[in-house]
């Protein structure tokens, strides 16, 4: 498609009407309820990301101003198969404090015909007059939206947010991790949010004390539905995933290679893919950073790991595919892993841009999302020695002032 396609999606309402309307509505007992300031999470990465589902790949990228109320956030689609990007943003939702990805099917878990392959959940980070997060889902790749009982307000991480896998279609459980340190679900299709636990009362569970856990950065569903949590430990060598058993949380997490031994160790990601569960792990400090990523399709009772990546700087972002992760790391470098014991492969240097993300489509080359402004470019991998060259120009109309 050309910079000239056609983009049905531009409406935009302001962070104060959204607020009013979904009150207005009904949309849940926590709506407009103001989320207390949570612990602050060391080493966050972007929020800028991509997810595959069963049935597509997804992408939420900044657009806009690079900050502020003129920087709007934007979801982006490619169908399994294809070869087009289209603009698919959550429509009257002011979307300035980051969209948070969740897709029940993810890929390898579900088959990728009917609504189950074409499922997201999206929820929205609060920003401005916005005090709560929106959550809204679709079954139809973003052509239609249907809104859920909002959340009191999504943490500042990737992994904010997790779907229940197997479900095939929006309105099963979510879990999420709230800016004041409450991790909550829901209690089914079109339930209200409950909590399950707090950061502190994780922390001061026997599993948490034995890694002097010092914050949560994600949260996840295993492949059988039960909750995971990830954060940071304080105690070195010590990974914080924590799995729940007839309500007793214990340390899931892997065993670092010998290499790393002794070294502080953060939970960057913890989603799925492949049908795994997947966590990426950094350790050390800087310049000697680390990365390596882990994958457990049983809950965190075995785990099977990448190699080693000497990253010496910190991670941007990283993004999931069928199995295989993406990270986007400081001075414009990428590298990617293609499942379990695969070695990490270096990429060319990525286009310049404001911002840039990688995406891993099940059928098609590794790709770039770079965003300027109002114009995002999707490149991909192409030739043996590999190069990025020029897929797609969107123009996006941002409406400047629409937030203020």
């Amino acid at each position: 498609m050309s910079g000239r396609q056609a983009v049905r999606r531009t409406g935009r309402v302001t962070a104060a009407g959204l607020g009013l309307a979904l009150l207005a509505g009904g949309c849940g007992s926590v709506g407009g309820r103001a989320a207390a300031p949570g612990p602050a999470v060391p080493a966050a990465l972007s929020l800028s990301t991509s997810m595959q589902g069963a049935g597509a790949t997804w992408v939420t990228i900044p657009m806009g101003a690079a900050s502020g109320a003129d920087q709007f956030w934007q979801l982006f689609v490619l169908p399994a198969g294809g070869s087009q990007w289209s603009l698919q943003t959550p429509p009257d939702i002011a979307t300035n404090g980051a969209i948070v990805l969740a897709a029940p099917d993810a890929a390898g878990t579900g088959g990728t015909g009917g609504a189950s392959g074409k499922t997201l959940v999206a929820g929205v980070r609060p920003s401005l007059n916005l005090s709560f997060s929106p959550i809204t889902s679709t079954a139809d790749l973003g052509r239609s939206w249907a809104t859920q009982p909002p959340q009191s307000g999504l943490a500042d991480v990737p992994d904010a947010l997790a779907a229940a896998p197997g479900s095939g279609k929006p309105g099963g459980p979510l879990i999420a991790l709230g800016q004041d340190g409450t991790v909550s679900v829901t209690t089914g299709a079109g339930g209200d949010w409950r909590p399950l636990i707090t950061e502190r009362a994780l922390a001061a569970s026997p599993a948490a004390r034995g890694c002097g856990l010092t914050g949560l950065s994600a949260v996840a569903y295993t492949p059988a539905g039960t909750p995971l949590l990830a954060g940071i430990c304080g105690k070195d060598g010590a990974v914080g995933v924590f799995g729940e058993t007839s309500g007793t949380w214990h340390l899931a997490g892997p065993a670092l290679p010998a290499s790393l031994g002794g070294q502080s160790v953060r939970v960057l990601r913890l989603s799925r893919a492949g049908g795994q569960d997947v966590a990426v792990l950094e350790a050390g400090a800087a310049p000697a950073l680390s990365l390596v990523t882990a994958w457990t399709g049983d809950g965190g009772q075995h785990w099977a790991l990448s190699p080693v990546l000497r990253t010496g700087g910190a991670a941007v972002s990283a993004s999931f595919g069928d199995g295989g992760v993406g990270v986007v790391l400081a001075g414009n470098r990428a590298e990617t892993t293609s499942g379990p014991g695969s070695s990490w492969r270096r990429l060319p240097a990525l286009p310049a841009a404001r911002t840039a993300t990688l995406a891993l489509p099940a059928t098609g080359p590794t790709e770039a999302l770079a965003a300027d402004a109002g114009t995002l470019t999707a490149w991909r991998l192409a030739g043996s020695a590999g190069a990025w060259v020029k897929a797609q120009t969107i123009k996006v109309p941002i409406q400047y002032g629409s937030s203020g």
